[in-house]
């Protein structure tokens, strides 16, 4: 819980500061996750189809650097229902700015469980994020992410250790 009133006061001050030249906007599509098992697998292994959808601040810090926190609800894990991982995430990300209409970018994110608990998965995962985003107009955008996770998400008394991994195909609309 003090992990998650932390990053949301990081995220409070990051906006505050850079309200003055910022834009705001809403993002969604579609998830393909799975687990990344270090040894094999503890039951059937299937990569999960689901959603995610959240709303983001875009900060310029130059003419080709923005500063983009986000927050998000992603449904990741793997197909089998006992490895259905719900996550509210909080991406932290740097946009470089490529061409007039291609941003590339990358940075981390938190992840926090939010459906389950007491099920041997921990409750906090963190990842590294990149992507590529194309704004069609000046408003409407598309975006390709993959995000590969950098902590075991199981408990260590299991003796089993899994990264998330996930790709997100999506669109977006910025104010």
């Amino acid at each position: 819980m003090k992990n998650l009133l932390l990053l949301a006061l990081l995220l409070s001050v990051s906006v505050t500061g850079f309200s003055q030249n910022g834009k705001y906007g809403i993002r969604g599509g579609y998830n393909i996750s799975n687990l990344n098992f270090s040894d094999t697998p503890i039951s059937e292994n299937k990569h999960r189809n689901s959603i995610y959808l959240g709303v983001f601040g875009d900060f310029e810090l130059s003419k080709k650097v923005s500063i983009v926190p986000e927050l998000q609800f992603s449904a990741e894990g793997a197909n089998e229902e006992n490895l259905h991982l719900d996550y509210i995430q909080a991406p932290i990300l740097f946009k470089f700015k490529v061409s007039p209409r291609m941003r590339l970018s990358v940075g981390p994110q938190a992840s926090l469980k939010v459906h389950k608990f007491e099920d041997n998965v921990k409750n906090l995962a963190y990842s590294g994020v990149g992507g590529l985003e194309y704004k069609i107009n000046e408003m409407l955008f598309v975006d390709l992410r993959y995000t590969l996770g950098v902590s075991n998400i199981f408990d260590e008394n299991l003796n089993v250790e899994a990264k998330n991994t996930n790709i997100q195909i999506g669109i977006g609309y910025q104010f």
